[in-house]
């Protein structure tokens, strides 16, 4: 187990959450949230995923797809601000 899996073990013991939620998935929406957006948009984000999850009942499935939600809307929105751009 590397250090970032070791870390997340630890986080979750000690906060009491037992859910394993798809890693990869949550670290593309980082990335496109990071770069489409802004850099310091990408861990807000990931806490307003985790809220709207909790908002939805909870569970590995709501994580899920609040994770694609966001990550649609963050693409959408940096494609509406270069088409933007473009036509001025």
């Amino acid at each position: 187990m590397n250090r970032m899996h070791e870390w997340i073990a630890a986080a979750k013991a000690g906060l009491g959450i037992d859910l394993d939620v798809d890693i990869a998935e949550l670290l593309d929406m980082t990335k496109v949230v990071a770069h489409e957006v802004a850099r310091p948009a990408a861990p807000i984000t990931s806490f307003l995923v985790g809220y709207a999850a909790a908002l939805r009942a909870g569970g590995a499935g709501a994580v899920s797809e609040a994770n694609r939600q966001v990550t649609g809307l963050a693409e959408q929105w940096a494609a509406e601000r270069e088409n933007g751009a473009a036509a001025l």
